[in-house]
């Protein structure tokens, strides 16, 4: 009898053990699925938020006008249009996803085509506020100086918005197909570019700000390129089947969603 009750918790024992192996291995499974895409999406806004700070160390060093302006621009122009245009790209995150899971893959490409149209109009509508800096700032109270050079910096960051269209698009894309890790190459790359450039033009060549904000416009393009090339260029081949016409039908529903995303990320 005792033989028998041994024997049971024996083996309730070893249930157990295996029980427990195997939720961790599970675990282990689902950790590293989950390090597959979330390690170079981190990575990426780890590296697009980098560019922004090493310009403004290298900023720092032309003039404390310089980097006060900078910084104001960063700060309320260049996050608020980040912002927005992120909540709103993260719609094509949910429709890709859908998509993808319904195998209905030529649908990413024309989902992204929209996404496209979509974000272009959405940053054309926040134009004046890059256009018009220096009076808004100088009505704001701003310093007059400051705002004058505030002026200056937020026409170059309005190549850096429109290329957030690509940038925040493409990752949704990728990031949905679990091709992610090119972002995460093209970003290194794209920082290490940065450093140099920002060195040789600042503080080598000295052509001032219009050298920091060239590098920094070019940091921001550069694995755009990338990314637009690796979709379009054989990288994508299920999900991408060309330009198509039929991104500009149903326009509407993918206008809605994003701008209800915008709002929450936002």
């Amino acid at each position: 009898m005792k033989g028998d009750i041994s024997q049971r918790l024996l083996k309730e024992a070893e249930k157990i053990e295996v029980e427990e192996a195997t939720l961790k291995e599970k675990i282990w499974m689902e950790l590293k699925k989950t390090f597959v895409v979330a390690a170079p999406a981190t990575f990426t806004r780890f590296s697009t938020f980098g560019v922004a700070v090493i310009s403004q160390a290298f900023i720092g060093h032309i003039g404390p006008v310089e980097l006060a302006a900078y910084s104001l621009c960063f700060t309320c122009l260049l996050r608020f249009g980040n912002g927005v245009l992120l909540g709103m790209a993260s719609a094509l995150e949910t429709l890709c996803g859908q998509a993808f899971g319904a195998k209905q893959y030529h649908m990413l490409g024309i989902y992204l085509q929209r996404s496209w149209i979509v974000l272009f109009m959405s940053a054309c509508c926040l134009l004046p506020l890059y256009i018009f800096t220096t009076p808004l700032f100088i009505a704001l109270g701003q310093d007059e100086k400051i705002a004058q050079v505030c002026g200056y910096i937020s026409h170059w960051f309005i190549f850096i918005v429109f290329s957030f269209i690509i940038s925040f698009t493409c990752q949704m894309f990728l990031q949905a197909q679990s091709k992610n890790m090119i972002i995460a190459y093209l970003a290194a790359f794209s920082i290490g570019i940065h450093i140099f450039l920002s060195w040789l033009l600042t503080m080598k060549l000295e052509f001032g700000l219009a050298g920091a904000l060239f590098s920094t416009v070019l940091a921001y393009w550069l694995p755009n390129v990338g990314q637009i090339l690796f979709v379009t260029c054989g990288g994508c081949k299920d999900t991408w089947k060309g330009f198509s016409m039929l991104a500009f039908k149903d326009l509407c529903p993918i206008v809605k969603l994003s701008i209800s995303s915008g709002v929450m990320l936002w």
